[in-house]
């Protein structure tokens, strides 16, 4: 759970809601190239913002603006369901079934440095399965593969 909490998809969704990208002092070249509403930027914003207020204000308070924030997150989660993410499950899959675990191989990159795509093929070489993902970094396209292997494999 504290993993789909705790990552760049969720800080940077938090750091978008708060519209911290306005208030970020980037220099020339980031600003041109949209660093403003980067994901990575924005999540290290984020945690910055929570270091920041720790600092200046204590535990108390940087827990109760973590708390406040995370609170609608907090809610949609739903005990029970899969709250791993989709190359954890998948690797528990092939495991529990005493198969070779999944090799990631990046296939491609393309785009500007501040918008690439990525292109990954995630392949199960003993189950003669491979599937492919693109994302906007190699980890979710890493992670759009896996779950495209685990339709196929029906898991």
């Amino acid at each position: 759970m504290r993993a789909n909490l705790v990552n760049q998809d969720a800080l940077h969704q938090l750091a978008s809601s708060l519209n911290i990208g306005s208030a970020l002092r980037l220099g020339e070249g980031e600003l041109k190239s949209g660093g403003a509403l980067r994901p990575s930027i924005l999540a290290d914003a984020l945690e910055a913002l929570f270091g920041a207020i720790y600092l200046d204000a204590g535990f108390a308070a940087a827990q109760a603006v973590i708390d406040r924030l995370y609170a609608p997150m907090l809610e949609k989660l739903k005990p029970g369901e899969f709250q791993k993410d989709a190359k954890t499950r998948l690797q528990e899959w092939l495991q529990a079934r005493k198969k070779p675990l999944p090799r990631y191989q990046l296939l491609e990159t393309t785009g500007a440095a501040h918008e690439q795509r990525f292109e990954v093929l995630c392949d199960l070489e003993a189950l003669s399965l491979q599937t492919i993902g693109h994302g906007s970094s190699r980890r979710i396209a890493e992670q759009v593969a896996a779950d495209k292997a685990l339709k196929e494999l029906n898991a």
